[in-house]
């Protein structure tokens, strides 16, 4: 009697035991990979109870999450020979198990591999920009240009790279006082130039502004003189056409003239002869005055 219980607990164990070893579950975070003797059968992505060949078959389980893969700091040289020290970090997520699973089995794996093939391409492709190209809206793009070289090198590993992302590009601390110096000496040399370049235009604005001068000068001195020319003439022509119609009229109108710039001063003395040509008109004035006295 008490050899038949144990029997059929001893049987009931077992298909406990090949019951439990013949269901597998696969969370929604994971995808399952199963094996025969370690050669792949198929592969299982929905979540779920599954079931395989007890003691026959096994079953890996591999993340279908994305996945994480930072790497230390690392000092390259850009296009301007300008040292720099670039903190990046890249995300990758397992699109072909079996493959992943011939060729890295693990992730932790998968990180060593993928690492040296990161810090390569990210040599590779910031190397051939310069220090600003870095520092600019442009990062997006070299980002980019990153992650699409290392999927072309990571293809045969089962994983695709979905980002790279660039946390932190600086320079290594014993070249920031150098690289400050070196572009502080070459602004202020490009200062210097443009200073230059501006006292050389403003020298010839000046020039060409002295030169406009002294030519408009000269035409209006050359325009007066003709003016002043063309009035004395007429003032000539017309001096003639009187002493023409009227020469005694003429001499009188000159001798006021005369009189006005030698005695129009009041301060002038004279001693001349009362019967010089001087006083001609004056002798008829006084013959009236003596006439009208009379």
């Amino acid at each position: 009697m008490n050899k038949g219980l144990i029997a059929i607990a001893v049987i009931l164990a077992g298909l406990g035991i090949v019951v439990f070893s013949s269901v597998y579950t696969v969370h929604q975070t994971q995808q399952a990979l199963v094996l025969q003797f370690g050669a792949p059968q198929r592969i299982d992505t929905e979540p779920g109870l599954h079931f395989k060949i007890p003691f026959v078959q096994d079953v890996v389980a591999i993340e279908k999450r994305i996945l994480a893969l930072d790497i230390e700091p690392e000092e390259l040289i850009t296009k301007d020979q300008k040292r720099m020290v670039v903190d990046a970090f890249s995300r990758f997520k397992i699109t072909d198990p079996l493959r992943f699973y011939q060729a890295v089995r693990t992730t932790g794996q998968a990180r060593t591999r993928l690492q040296p093939i990161l810090i390569s391409t990210m040599r590779g492709v910031l190397g051939a920009e310069d220090f600003l190209t870095l520092l600019s809206g442009e990062r997006g793009t070299l980002m980019a240009k990153i992650a699409d070289e290392m999927n072309k090198k990571a293809g045969d590993l089962g994983v695709e790279i979905v980002d790279v992302r660039i946390k932190r590009a600086d320079l290594p601390e014993a070249n920031k006082n150098a690289i400050f110096n070196r572009m502080q000496t070459e602004r202020q040399r490009e200062a210097r130039e443009e200073r230059a370049l501006g006292d050389e235009e403003a020298r010839r604005i000046t020039a060409r502004a002295e030169r406009d001068r002294t030519v408009l000068l000269a035409e209006a001195e050359k325009q007066s003189e003709i003016l002043r020319g063309e009035g004395d003439g007429a003032r000539a022509a017309i001096f003639n056409s009187v002493a023409n119609r009227d020469p005694e009229f003429y001499s009188f109108y000159r001798s006021l003239q005369a009189y006005r710039a030698a005695l129009g001063s009041g301060d002038t003395t004279m001693v001349l002869n009362p019967k010089s040509d001087f006083f001609k008109f004056f002798g008829d004035i006084g013959t009236v005055q003596g006439n009208g006295g009379r």
